[in-house]
C-alpha cells in the first residue's frame, strides 16, 4: 500500500473531485500480487498479423442465408480450465458450438457442445465459484446456461460443463451482459430481445407470450427476479457503464432498424429512461467503450452500416439496400446511418466525433473492438464487416456483400486504416473477441465468420511493450471483479481499462486487462478501483509481466 497522502494526490489527478483524508483512508484495501513473465517470442516479428483458420464454420441448415439467419453468432475468450491459458468458445447457428481448449503455442483441442442456434456467447463466473461458466442466447429462446464443473476435474470426472436450468432466466434474449447492478456483491444479468426475429421464428406465439423487451434479472438466493424496463426491443448490443459517475452502472441498449437506442440511468430510486446523445446510430450493430485519447473520459463507439467509400462499384452493390431498407429519416430524427464515436464534453453532454476522427464509414459493420494492437499507448479499433442474405443481395454473387474487415490505428487524434496489418479478411465475420492467446503479451483476435472458417489472427506486429493485469476477489460472489477499473500511471499519462463481460457484437473478452506502451516506458503506479469503490495500488509494475492482483480483505468463501 502507498501512503494516504500520495493516494490522495493521485485520486485528485484521476478524478474531478477529492474526498477528505479520513474518507480516503476508509476507501483503501490491501492486495497481494502474483507475477508471471510473458512467454518469449518464438521468432522475429513480422510487422503484421498471421492468419490461422479454425475448424469451425457457422452456417445454416441448407447453406442459404435468409433474413435474420444472416446475423450470425458470437465468440468468447476466457480461461475455462484455470490453467493460465485463454480458451475459445464459438457459437454456431445450425451446427454445434465449439470449445477450443488452449494447449499452448496456439495449439487447440476442439470439443463440440451439443447445442446450436446460438447468438450471444459470454464466458462469466455466474455462481462465483472461481470457474468460468457459459451463458448463451439462442434463436427464439432464453439464456442457455452451462455451469463449469471444473472442481470435478481434480477427481478425474470427465466433462467440464453441465447444462442447467436457472430459475428466473426465462425471458427471450438476443443480447445480454452481466454485472453487479445493485452493489450486493453478486452478478445480475441484463437481456434484450430481437423482436423482428422472434416474430419470424415464433409467429403468433411471440405475440401471445408478451415477454419480449429489455429486462434486468436480479440475482437473488436460488433464483433470478426479472424486472421489465421496456416492452419492445430490436437489440443487437448492450453496454453497461457508469455514465454519470455516481458509482452505479447505467444501461444502453442498441436497437436495429428504426427503433431508437434506449438509455436508462441507474438511480438510487430505480431505473430512469433518459436521452443523453445528440445523435445515435440508426441500426446499431455493436458497442465498445474506451478512453480513446487517454483523457480519463469514456467514449462510446457504435457501429452501423455505411459504404466505406464512394467508388461506383461500391455504390452499385449498396444501392438496392439503400433504396429498399433505408428511406430518408424525418426531420429532427437523431438517428444517422453511420458509425459514431460519442465522447463526453465539458458541459456534461456528448458530441459525436465519428466523422471528425474518420470512423463514420467502414461498411456493413458488425463487431467493433478497441485494443492497443501495436502497443504504442493508444487504443486502436478493429471492425468486422460484410453481409450475406438471399433476397437483399440477390443481385450479388453468392448473395453476399463482400467487404474487408478494417483495422484502424489510433494516431493520437485520428484513426488511420492499416491494410498492411493483415487484418483485412473478407470472410463475412460477425462476432469477434480479443485476448493474448499465445501468452507473449500482445492482443490476438478471433472472428466467428458466417459460411467460412473462423479465424485466429496472431499478433506479430513489431515494437512496443505491455503489462497485463488480472483482478481477483477471493471470498466474493464476484471473484473476477467484473465492474472494476485499473489505471496505469506512466510518464506519458494515464491508461485506463475496465473489467467488463460483453464487448462488441454478441461476444465477450477475458478479464485480462492489456496495457500497451512504447518499449522505453517504465510504469510508475497501478491503481485498482474494485467494484465496491474501494482502492488498491501496486507500485512500479514492470513491463513484460502479467500481474494477478488479489484483494485480501474479503476472506474465503
Amino acid at each position: 500500500m502507498m501512503p494516504a497522502a500520495v493516494l490522495f494526490v493521485l485520486f485528485c489527478l484521476v478524478f474531478s473531485g477529492c474526498a477528505p483524508n479520513n474518507d480516503l483512508l476508509n476507501l483503501t484495501v490491501p492486495a497481494s500480487v502474483q507475477v508471471e513473465q510473458f512467454n518469449p517470442e518464438t521468432g522475429p516479428c513480422d510487422d503484421q498479423f498471421i492468419t490461422h483458420d479454425l475448424p469451425h464454420i457457422t452456417t445454416t441448415a441448407d447453406g442459404i442465408i435468409r433474413m435474420y439467419e444472416a446475423n450470425g453468432s458470437g465468440v468468447a475468450i476466457n480461461d475455462l480450465d484455470n490453467d493460465g491459458d485463454l480458451d475459445l468458445v464459438l457459437g454456431n447457428y445450425d451446427k454445434p458450438n465449439s470449445i477450443f481448449w488452449n494447449e499452448g503455442d496456439l495449439n487447440f483441442r476442439q470439443e463440440q457442445m451439443p447445442v446450436g442456434r446460438t447468438r450471444a456467447v459470454t464466458a462469466v463466473d455466474v455462481d462465483g465459484d472461481g470457474w468460468t461458466d457459459l451463458a448463451l442466447t439462442r434463436v427464439g429462446g432464453a439464456i442457455n446456461f452451462w455451469r463449469n464443473r471444473g472442481d470435478d476435474l481434480a477427481a478425474g470426472v470427465p466433462g467440464r460443463f453441465v447444462q442447467e436450468f436457472v430459475n428466473g432466466l426465462a425471458k427471450p434474449a438476443y443480447a445480454m451482459d452481466w454485472a453487479d447492478l445493485d452493489a450486493d456483491g453478486d452478478l445480475d444479468a441484463v437481456t434484450a430481445s430481437y423482436d423482428i426475429g422472434l416474430l419470424t421464428e415464433l409467429g403468433n406465439e411471440y405475440l401471445l407470450r408478451d415477454e419480449a423487451g429489455v429486462y434486468i434479472h436480479w440475482n437473488e438466493p436460488g433464483r433470478f427476479r426479472a424486472q421489465r424496463l421496456a416492452e419492445e426491443a430490436q437489440a443487437l448490443a448492450i453496454a453497461l457503464w457508469d455514465e454519470d459517475g455516481d458509482g452505479r452502472l447505467d444501461l444502453l441498449v442498441g436497437n436495429d432498424f428504426a427503433l431508437p437506442d434506449q438509455f436508462w440511468r441507474n438511480n438510487a430510486d430505480g431505473w430512469q429512461l433518459a436521452s443523453i446523445f445528440p445523435e445515435t446510430t440508426h441500426s446499431t450493430m455493436s458497442f465498445d467503450l474506451a478512453d480513446v485519447d487517454n483523457s480519463g473520459r469514456t467514449a462510446l463507439f457504435a457501429s452501423d452500416m455505411k459504404p466505406p467509400d464512394m467508388n461506383p462499384e461500391t455504390m452499385r452493390a449498396w444501392a438496392p439496400l439503400m433504396e429498399a431498407e433505408h428511406p430518408p429519416l424525418p426531420a429532427g430524427d437523431p438517428q444517422r446511418m453511420e458509425n459514431m464515436l460519442l465522447v463526453a464534453d465539458q458541459g456534461g453532454g456528448f458530441q459525436n466525433l465519428g466523422r471528425d476522427r474518420q470512423l463514420d464509414a467502414t461498411g456493413w459493420s458488425w463487431a467493433s473492438l478497441f485494443g492497443d494492437l501495436d502497443q504504442d499507448g493508444r487504443l486502436d479499433l478493429y471492425i468486422v464487416n460484410g453481409f450475406a442474405e438471399s433476397t437483399t443481395f440477390a443481385h450479388m454473387e453468392d448473395h453476399e456483400l463482400v467487404e474487408r474487415n478494417q483495422a484502424l490505428r489510433n494516431t493520437g487524434g485520428r484513426f488511420e486504416r492499416m491494410p498492411d496489418w493483415g487484418l483485412g479478411s473478407e470472410r463475412g465475420g460477425r462476432g469477434a473477441a480479443q485476448g493474448d492467446l499465445d501468452g507473449d503479451g500482445d492482443l490476438d483476435i478471433v472472428v466467428n465468420n458466417l459460411r467460412g472458417n473462423a479465424q485466429l489472427f496472431e499478433n506479430r506486429l513489431c515494437g512496443g511493450a505491455s503489462l497485463q493485469v488480472e483482478l481477483r476477489q477471493p471470498g466474493s460472489s464476484n471473484p473476477a471483479a467484473i465492474g472494476a477499473t485499473a489505471i496505469l500511471e506512466t510518464p506519458d499519462g494515464r491508461l485506463r481499462r475496465d473489467v467488463r463481460v460483453t464487448r462488441g457484437y454478441l461476444s465477450s473478452d477475458p478479464g485480462q486487462l492489456h496495457f500497451g506502451f512504447p518499449a522505453e516506458t517504465q510504469p510508475r503506479l497501478l491503481l485498482v478501483r474494485w467494484p465496491d469503490g474501494k482502492w488498491s495500488t501496486v507500485s512500479s509494475p514492470a513491463p513484460g509481466q502479467r500481474l494477478t492482483v488479489y484483494r485480501t480483505d474479503l476472506g474465503q468463501k
